[in-house]
């Protein structure tokens, strides 16, 4: 960091009058600064700087010493498990000298980073705003989960029996995997079901139960998705009558859950209208596509280690936005920075992503790809309704994706279906004109109208011969 970007970091300190997610600030080093330390290289890093005041607005401390606090900032470094090595700078500052550590992120598999003398439950921290907060055991066990694949999902299930498998979603699943793969079935049905991690002796595994079970909230009641929509922007807003416009505790498979789930949203959400010259087509709130993958991916991607399995998968409808929140945060070496990167996917639960991505919906089609596309999908939705991106919020003991509910535009309002094709070729390669009629809304007499003007007033062009099965638009470039 240079000297102009330190100034500008704690000119910014000074406007606010208080720390800040990524920025300490210490007068000295005391064993006050272990936390700090643990803090940022269990989080995404931070800058430690010593020699101001923030009692004082952040001013330099008198007599401040900082070859001395650089010797001191070493052996506190020392004093955590594992140490903590950070990049350590002498900076001039307001004709004194201060000092600025720094401090790196850990790799994912050796946090946490604690206080040594602490232990590893006492002494882990975490940043949150301007202040370090002491890990829970919950957290801490998430993060040693990071070093090695979980295998919660492959857990038998001693309680149940393979006949609390629904049979009509057992056997088209053991049909294909036996087409698939005939040697798997050579010994016979119950070394099958071994192979395949569905059960052993008998008792299925909770990925299977999970995923095929005809009731899997007889095992583990709290494995639900609980469902609410409430009348203002927060929880807690209307403190008199009706506090819940609408809610469930929603169970069965998962499978029945995204089905359940996405339905409540559907039943729930407004729908607007854009309004033409000769028609008018539904814009609902939310894409469900959208909202399919997000609880989709909840439920496959949630923690289901002993220590969650009392909490659910939350969705949660305010007046102005949807929220899904699953337990655990994310896994591996995802990120939210890396999340909008096709292919770069971690998956907690192996074995519950491998049956969800052949088990079927009931209404039919697969449950979850698993391909990494999961975000992409969301998020191209989302624009092609031109709805802003959905939003992320990580941290150790949760995850929620966020979608803010869709407001009409006087231009979308008034639009002509002309207006609305153009846009959309003007946002995308090419497109089919079964692709039109979905992304539009609008019947495919109105597109085919639409896209016969476009092409007679020379904006777009057909990209195959007139009748082509094959046959897509685009707009027309000038050469």
């Amino acid at each position: 960091m240079s000297a102009a970007d330190i100034e500008s970091t704690i000119s910014n300190l000074r406007v606010l009058g208080f720390d800040s997610q990524n920025v300490e600030v210490k007068s000295g080093v005391g064993k006050e600064v272990r936390p700090t330390l643990s803090a940022f290289s269990n989080g995404a890093g931070g800058l430690l700087i010593i020699g101001l005041s923030e009692k004082d607005g952040f001013a330099p401390v008198p007599g401040f010493s900082p070859a001395k606090a650089q010797n001191q900032l070493i052996a506190r470094c020392s004093q955590m498990t594992p140490p903590v090595r950070p990049q350590i700078l002498i900076q001039k500052f307001e004709d004194t000298n201060i000092l600025v550590a720094d401090i790196p992120a850990l790799p994912a598999f050796e946090k946490p980073c604690f206080v040594t003398d602490q232990g590893r439950y006492g002494g882990s921290y975490r940043r949150t705003g301007d202040g370090d907060l002491r890990l829970t055991k919950y957290e801490v066990d998430r993060l040693i989960e990071q070093h090695s694949q979980p295998r919660w999902d492959d857990e038998i299930i001693t309680d149940a029996n393979i006949s609390d498998l629904a049979a009509d979603i057992l056997n088209p699943y053991l049909d294909r995997q036996k087409a698939d793969r005939p040697r798997t079935f050579a010994h016979g049905y119950d070394q099958a079901l071994r192979h395949l991690r569905i059960a052993t002796d008998g008792h299925p595994t909770l990925a299977a139960l999970l995923s095929m079970g005809e009731y899997p909230q007889e095992f583990f009641p709290r494995l639900t998705v609980t469902w609410a929509m409430f009348p203002g922007t927060s929880k807690g807003d209307i403190t008199t009558g009706a506090r819940l416009l609408d809610s469930a505790t929603l169970a069965g498979s998962i499978p029945e859950l995204v089905e359940s789930a996405v339905a409540r949203v559907a039943k729930n959400m407004r729908t607007g209208a854009y309004i033409g010259d000769t028609f008018r087509t539904n814009v609902p709130d939310y894409p469900l596509v959208a909202v399919r993958e997000a609880v989709t991916n909840a439920l496959m991607h949630r923690d289901y280690s002993p220590d969650a399995r009392g909490t659910q998968v939350q969705v949660n409808m305010y007046v102005d936005r949807l929220e899904i929140t699953s337990p655990g945060g994310l896994f591996g070496n995802t990120s939210i920075p890396t999340l909008a990167d096709a292919g770069v996917s971690a998956t907690r639960n192996q074995r519950l992503a491998t049956f969800l991505e052949a088990v079927t919906l009931p209404g039919g089609g697969i449950v979850a790809e698993n391909r990494g596309t999961g975000i992409q999908t969301i998020q191209q939705s989302l624009k092609d309704a031109s709805m802003p991106p959905a939003e992320f919020k990580d941290d150790l003991s949760q995850f929620t994706v966020t979608f803010h509910r869709r407001a009409l535009v006087p231009a979308e309002k008034h639009g002509t279906a002309k207006d609305r094709v153009a846009r959309i070729l003007s946002e995308r390669e090419s497109a089919s004109t079964s692709e039109l009629i979905s992304l539009t809304g609008l019947s495919r007499t109105s597109v085919q109208n639409a896209i016969n003007t476009l092409i007679h007033a020379g904006t777009i062009e057909a990209t195959e011969p007139p009748r082509s099965p094959r046959q897509r638009y685009r707009k027309r470039h000038e050469f």
